[in-house]
C-alpha cells in the first residue's frame, strides 16, 4: 500500500517467484539471502531483508533506505498480529490501516507533510527465505513501486515466524516505507 498524505491505493501482495533485477555481485553481498527464518536468525534475515530492497534501488539509481525505529515496529507488530490471529490483508483484524498503525508509533508526530506504503508477504519452505520475497515483490508491480519510490526515506522491516495460514511454520514478512518533513 502506498499512502501520500491522504490518499489511498491498495494494494494486494503477491507470491510470483522471479529472477531479481539486479546485479549479482551486488546481491552477493546480502549474506543470508537464502536463509530461512527461523527464532535464532530473525535479526539477521531483516537485515538481509533491507539488504536486498537496497541493492534493487541502487540498481534503480535510488539512495539506499534506512532502518527506522517507528516504521519496525509498526511492520513488527503487523506481522505479529497477523500470524497470531491467522489473516492476511494491509488492514488489521480491528479496521486499523497501515497508516493507522505507523501513526501510533509518533512518526508522523509534527510533522508538516509525509508519506507512506507497506508491502506484505508470507511464504513457507523455499518462499519464505528474504530472496524469494524480495523476487515476488520486485515482480509485483505495486509492490515494486513502494521499493522504488524515490521519495521514501526510511523503512521499517519487520518479520516474524510463522505464518498466517501454517501456524508455526515459514514466515511473515511486513515492511513499511516513509518520509516526512517536520
Amino acid at each position: 500500500m502506498h499512502f501520500a498524505a491522504r490518499t489511498f491505493v491498495a494494494l494486494l501482495s503477491l507470491g510470483l517467484m522471479l529472477q531479481l533485477h539486479a546485479p549479482a555481485a551486488d546481491a552477493r553481498a546480502c549474506h543470508g539471502a537464502s536463509a530461512r527464518p527461523t527464532l535464532a536468525n530473525i535479526g539477521q534475515v531483516e537485515h538481509t531483508t533491507l539488504c536486498l530492497i537496497n541493492v534493487q534501488r541502487r540498481a534503480h539509481g535510488l539512495a539506499p533506505l534506512r532502518s527506522n525505529g517507528l516504521l519496525r515496529l509498526a511492520a513488527l507488530r503487523h506481522s505479529r498480529d497477523m500470524v497470531a490471529k491467522g489473516y492476511f490483508e494491509h488492514t488489521s483484524r480491528n479496521g486499523s490501516t497501515f497508516v493507522a498503525r505507523i501513526r501510533r508509533t509518533g512518526y508522523f508526530s509534527h510533522v508538516r507533510f509525509w508519506k507512506a506504503g507497506e508491502n506484505i508477504a508470507w511464504g513457507v519452505g523455499s518462499q519464505a527465505p528474504p530472496g524469494a520475497i524480495v523476487r515476488a515483490w520486485m515482480n509485483s508491480p505495486p509492490h515494486r513501486r513502494n521499493i522504488l519510490e524515490p521519495g521514501f526515506r526510511g523503512i521499517g522491516v519487520g518479520i516474524t515466524v510463522g505464518s498466517p495460514r501454517y501456524r508455526g511454520r515459514g514466515a511473515t514478512y511486513t515492511t513499511d516505507f516513509g518520509y516526512r518533513v517536520r
